[in-house]
């Protein structure tokens, strides 16, 4: 099996995964609860999208890393989830955080991807504190750092090590 096919089938499963959750807690909440109405439902399924390819992006980068350095990894993967279980702005509005916090938060590309998913969702909410751009540099700069790691990995790396 080629890296490229284990690698894309190992992102599409969970956007699979997680596509369908979304569009069935959604359909439930429609017909059981109240009709709603998404202000721009491309764009923002556009900025879930975005945000699973962040997400494949970091992981990418901790693939190519994990053969020299496996307990690390795990360490640092965990970290990165708890971290994003707080920093990723779910639990707030990014539009009501003073500047001094504004800056704890600014870093993450998931921040950004939710914040930016608000204001395509909800037609009364304009991102003031995000940008739409950041996460796709931050993506395009750890895929490449990704692919190219994983590249000198492949070529480096011993299958003794026992992975």
């Amino acid at each position: 099996m080629n890296t490229v096919i284990a690698i894309t089938s190992a992102a599409l499963s969970p956007l699979y995964t997680q596509a369908l959750s979304m569009l069935a807690l959604l359909f439930c909440y429609y017909m059981f609860f109240t009709p709603f109405e998404i202000y721009e439902p491309v764009s923002a399924f556009a900025m879930f999208l975005l945000a699973w390819l962040s997400g494949c992006a970091i992981g990418m980068v901790l693939y190519s890393i994990k053969p020299w350095a496996p307990a690390i990894v795990g360490i640092i993967s965990m970290v990165i989830q708890r971290a994003n279980m707080i920093a990723s702005g779910k639990m707030f509005v990014a539009n009501m955080l003073p500047p001094s916090m504004l800056l704890m938060f600014d870093w993450n590309p998931l921040f950004h991807c939710i914040d930016q998913a608000r204001g395509f969702t909800f037609i009364n909410y304009n991102p003031h504190n995000s940008d739409l751009y950041y996460p796709l540099w931050v993506i395009v700069a750890l895929l490449m750092i990704g692919l190219v790691g994983e590249y000198y990995t492949r070529k480096r790396a011993s299958s003794s090590w026992a992975i």
